[in-house]
């Protein structure tokens, strides 16, 4: 997982001056590291830390590009549920973010992303199956 600093200073301004390009990097040099020392790339799961040491514009930048971080051959977690950013988006408080945590996760599924974390299991998974019976992919 990506995180720019420590839970204790990563969200002093953070800043990245190409946040998709740093945290693919990122991710590719910890998948060689972790070869190194063999593990496997079949055994990694790749997450880019939203929320971990990024503004908004930064997080939803990373969403936009899970295409871009699935290039590099392994699964890609998203952890967006619950976090600020969605309150960001809304204008609303954290309370309020429910449905925007939902939102990204059918997003998040049709750019590419692998595995969603969230709280809401049981209404997140009826949207991405409502979503994928719409598509024709159920």
């Amino acid at each position: 997982m990506h995180m720019q600093g420590t839970p204790q200073t990563m969200q002093i301004a953070p800043h990245y001056d190409d946040v998709v390009r740093k945290v693919a990097d990122y991710l590719a040099e910890r998948l060689g590291a972790l070869e190194d020392v063999g593990i496997p790339r079949e055994r990694v799961v790749i997450d880019p830390g939203i929320g971990f040491g990024k503004t908004p514009a930064h997080n939803l930048a990373l969403l936009q590009n899970i295409p871009r971080l699935r290039n590099l051959g392994r699964p890609v977690l998203i952890g967006h549920s619950r976090k600020r950013f969605l309150a960001k988006i809304l204008g609303r408080s954290l309370d309020e973010a429910t449905s925007a945590t939902i939102g990204v996760a059918v997003g998040a599924a049709l750019r590419g992303a692998d595995l969603l974390r969230v709280h809401d299991v049981r209404a997140t998974r009826d949207a991405l199956v409502a979503c994928w019976a719409v598509l024709g992919d159920a």
